[in-house]
C-alpha cells in the first residue's frame, strides 16, 4: 500500500475528479496535502502546530492518557514551485461497474498546464 500525498482538487479536470480528494504517489509520498484550486494553481497546505497533546484525567479509570486537542492556531498555505508529471486518482471510488480512473496531470511552476 505505501504513503501517498492527498491533492484537494477544486479544478474541474472531468468525471469523477472535480470537487474530489485526490490521491497521487508522484510527490513526496509523506502524507502531505496539497489544494488545486479552481483556476490551476497548487497550493501546499500545512496544518503543523494546529493541535496539541492534552492530559486528561480519566473519570471511570485510575489514570490519565494524551489526546489530540485543536490549540486555536490555523494552518498554513504556501503556493509550490513544482515541475513535474503527476498520476492522481480518486481517494474513493464506489463505482464498481466502472474501471478505476486515473489520469497524468502536467504541472509547471505550480500552475496546472495540461491534463492527460
Amino acid at each position: 500500500m505505501g504513503m501517498f500525498d492527498s491533492i484537494h482538487c477544486s479544478y474541474d479536470l472531468g468525471a469523477g475528479f472535480h470537487h474530489k480528494t485526490l490521491q497521487t504517489k508522484d510527490l513526496h509520498n509523506q502524507m502531505v496535502e496539497y489544494w488545486l484550486s479552481p483556476v490551476g494553481q497548487l497550493y501546499e497546505l500545512d496544518f503543523a502546530g494546529t493541535q496539541s497533546w492534552v492530559l486528561q484525567k480519566e473519570d471511570i479509570f485510575p489514570y490519565e492518557r494524551l489526546t489530540w486537542q485543536k490549540n486555536g492556531c490555523h494552518g498554513k498555505v504556501r503556493i509550490t514551485n513544482l515541475t513535474r508529471e503527476i498520476e492522481v486518482y480518486p481517494a474513493k471510488w464506489n463505482a464498481h461497474y466502472a474501471p478505476f480512473p486515473r489520469k497524468t496531470i502536467t504541472i509547471v511552476e505550480g500552475k496546472l498546464l495540461y491534463v492527460h
